[in-house]
């Protein structure tokens, strides 16, 4: 396994967080890929050139579409009431802390003594990017919209049951409650993530209409924020720009004053970049290109295990022949894990495969099921279930993810053929495959999901519920699934907690509706001048801790 500066958590096989870090610089040596631009200006000392496959589709986390490549602007643009503390990790790199919860627009926050509503009084100081005042009736405004505009957004405030434009009451101008349904560990967390951005509410509202209340169309591809960075121009499909906002009060001014995010598709163009100096972060990078570069030193790599975060290959149960369990569970014997882990993603990714058959589960998440490749059991569940002679079927992909999606899938579908399973590829431009995953109608699928919250039931909630389940791209319903996350989010005794994790993990397991093939790991490569870089749960740079020595 490749040991970057952060360190992988090798015991994560066995504990997530029980970590094993190792500490090493990794850097590149290729030829200079052809095609690449001339070469740029080296970058002032105060900006930073970013480089990314793909950037942005959309300004508003709201958005119906809006990829997880738009999270970097919708969390740099925009401020929230709360965010997450800043840790260490072992290894010595940063990371934000999902255990302790700071104030962010908000100057303080007090939850009442029964814990049934949350107030907030926010910085007086703090303004837009238009030096519109942020008040109270922002923050409402912003909320309301959250928990009514439907789709992933509304569907994320509801994990933290935060469900009812009546539960937030203004007070004040610059005072706040926010009322709870119920005692729900995930409330405080869930506004701390990117969803329950603060909008200038007078500015959208100017751009609202009767059949757009919420500005939709206008947020969509303008800056209505007063977070650290403001937009300074947007060119899809080319670059982003951001620019300090040097009137921001919600934390120390950042040191960078101009960040630009320019998407360069081609990995070997953003290698080659890297290597001459052209650029100070490449997002992203390829584990090929991680595991070649690891001896030269000519840049840094950091490394970073992604929480409640799994790349899985998603079977559709609503569809002949997968709402058969033995065909699910065939096609998990017949996945080639080794050789995906291996030619895919170079040995650097948790593997997600290969537990003992039978062996004790523990309460956490993710952790490996117990399959491995045996085509002979796989033969014999397909037999079992009527399907000796195969079928034919789609394993579909994201080309936004073609770097490993695409040879995964060539590899399962050799793995497949062997069983009389014929199968073709469809390739998905990666701005319509989360709207494609909605429909849930793709058979086989090779996809991620990530958890923004670090607890199994969270995941669970998202990814395997029948009824609340945004992300479960299998279709997947077990109403004793259903009933035991839905009894785990909300119970406070740890024992019991616990339990209800191994059973609801123990059933997935068996149904296996997703087949979990690894952990992934967040690569990031930067100059050696760069300081500052941590990780987020969303995966995406925030500009504000970072700096040129």
């Amino acid at each position: 396994m490749l040991e970057l500066e952060l360190g992988l958590y090798a015991e994560a096989k066995v504990r997530r967080r029980d970590f094993l870090t190792a500490t090493g610089a990794v850097a590149g040596s290729a030829t200079l890929a052809r095609g690449i631009p001339t070469a740029w200006a080296e970058t002032p000392k105060d900006t930073l050139l970013v480089l990314v496959e793909n950037g942005p589709n959309s300004l508003d986390i709201h958005g119906v579409g809006t990829t997880f490549r738009s999270y970097v602007a919708c969390w740099n643009l925009y401020d929230r009431l709360l965010t997450f503390a800043p840790k260490t990790l072992p290894g010595g790199g940063l990371s934000y802390d999902y255990t302790k919860i700071e104030p962010e627009l908000a100057e303080d926050f007090n939850v009442s003594p029964e814990g049934m509503s949350v107030t907030f009084k926010l910085r007086r100081s703090a303004t837009f990017h238009d030096a519109a005042p942020v008040t109270a009736h922002d923050v409402k405004w912003s909320l309301d919209r959250a928990v009514t505009v439907g789709g992933f957004p509304t569907f994320q405030m509801a994990a933290g049951s935060l469900q009812n434009p009546e539960q937030f009451v203004v007070l004040d101008d610059h005072t706040i409650r926010i009322d709870f349904l119920r005692k729900d560990k995930l409330t405080l967390p869930d506004l701390a993530v990117v969803v329950p951005a603060v909008f200038n509410s007078k500015l959208a509202r100017s751009h609202a209409s009767d059949k757009d209340p919420w500005a939709m169309e206008w947020i969509k591809t303008n800056d209505a924020g007063g977070g650290a960075f403001r937009l300074e121009r947007w060119v899809p499909g080319q670059e982003t720009a951001f620019i300090r906002f040097d009137d921001w009060k919600s934390g120390p001014l950042p040191k960078i004053r101009r960040v630009v995010l320019r998407e360069v598709p081609a990995s070997g163009n953003r290698r080659a970049l890297m290597e001459r100096g052209d650029a100070d972060l490449s997002v992203d990078m390829p584990f090929k290109d991680a595991a070649e570069i690891k001896k030269s030193g000519a840049y840094r790599v950091v490394g970073t295990p992604v929480e409640n975060s799994l790349q899985y290959v998603g079977l559709v149960t609503k569809m002949k022949p997968f709402d058969d369990v033995r065909v699910r569970q065939a096609i998990a014997w017949a996945v080639p894990y080794e050789e995906i882990h291996k030619s895919v993603v170079y040995d650097i990714c948790i593997p997600m495969s290969g537990a003992p058959v039978g062996g004790q589960i523990p309460a956490t998440w993710p952790q490996p099921f117990p399959y491995r490749r045996d085509m002979e059991k796989a033969k014999a569940l397909l037999a079992e279930a009527g399907y000796g002679g195969g079928f034919e079927t789609t394993i579909s992909i994201d080309l936004g993810d073609a770097t490993q999606s695409e040879p995964t899938a060539v590899l399962l579908q050799s793995s497949l053929a062997e069983l009389g399973i014929k199968t073709r590829i469809e390739k998905i431009p990666g701005a319509n495959f989360r709207n494609a995953m909605l429909e849930k109608n793709r058979a086989i699928h090779i996809a991620s999901f990530g958890g923004w919250l670090n607890f199994p039931d969270y995941y669970f909630y998202w990814g395997y519920h029948g009824q609340n389940a945004l992300f479960n791209t299998m279709s997947y319903q077990n109403p004793a699934l259903d009933k035991l996350v839905d009894a785990a989010r909300f119970e406070e005794d740890r024992e019991a907690y616990e339990d209800q994790v191994k059973q609801f993990i123990h059933i997935a397991m068996d149904d296996v509706p997703r087949i979990p093939l690894y952990q992934q790991i967040l690569v990031v490569g930067m100059q050696k001048n760069i300081q500052g870089y941590t990780y987020w749960f969303h995966r995406q740079l925030d500009f504000r801790q970072l700096e040129k020595s």
